[in-house]
């Protein structure tokens, strides 16, 4: 357990809310989100977390204008904390670039909140209302060939078809791109290669075209 100084409260960072890795060094300033208040009979216990998906919206709050005026709206944010998360953001006014705003200067803006995390990747997706186009932006890299939608709700399913030379980076190493988009987006998906797509067809599947 990690105990780290609030002021006038004292908060502690469980294990499980630790980043894999990060060593919390004494008199050292830290960024964290304050996951749980509970009153005890002794005082208030104050849980705190450096993995929950919450404290990367707070930290593009802290660093990007146009997010803390409400100009740039953070949709949706899903996390393998310590390696990568994405982030999907929107504008109303399409005189802003939601995904310039994010990135900032010369890329400082996204550079000072990496850093905060400790080099964790993070991948600033343009959301859309249109799921077709939601989950083709939600799997960069990766370049979509094609977004089939093949149910809505509620299982929410789509097949996307990616070059056969980029299927192992749009599903990432252990699954975790692919993960990633599907929390992101809320759609489960199957991702295959064009070469797999074509297989398919050649057997009857007549959907994927």
């Amino acid at each position: 357990y990690v105990y780290v100084s609030l002021g006038s409260l004292e908060g502690v960072i469980p294990p499980k809310e630790q980043i894999a890795g990060e060593h919390y060094t004494q008199g050292t300033r830290i960024k964290v989100y304050v996951s749980e208040v509970k009153k005890v009979q002794y005082g208030t216990t104050v849980t705190v977390s450096r993995t929950h998906p919450q404290l990367i919206k707070r930290l593009f709050e802290l660093e990007v204008p146009e997010i803390a005026s409400g100009a740039v709206i953070i949709k949706s944010i899903s996390r393998d904390a310590g390696s990568r998360t994405k982030i999907a953001v929107y504008s109303e006014d399409s005189s802003i670039d939601p995904l310039g705003s994010c990135v900032g200067p010369k890329g400082s803006r996204v550079a000072n909140i990496v850093n905060e995390i400790n080099g964790e990747k993070i991948d600033i997706i343009k959301w859309s209302e249109d799921p077709v186009t939601y989950i083709a932006n939600a799997l960069s890299p990766s370049k979509v060939l094609l977004v089939r939608i093949d149910s809505l709700e509620p299982k929410k399913k789509a097949t996307v078809v990616v070059p056969d030379d980029q299927l192992s980076l749009a599903i990432g190493k252990r699954g975790q791109n692919a993960m990633l988009c599907a929390r992101l987006t809320g759609w489960n998906i199957d991702i295959k290669s064009e070469a797999q797509a074509a297989e398919l067809l050649d057997n009857g599947d007549e959907d994927i075209e």
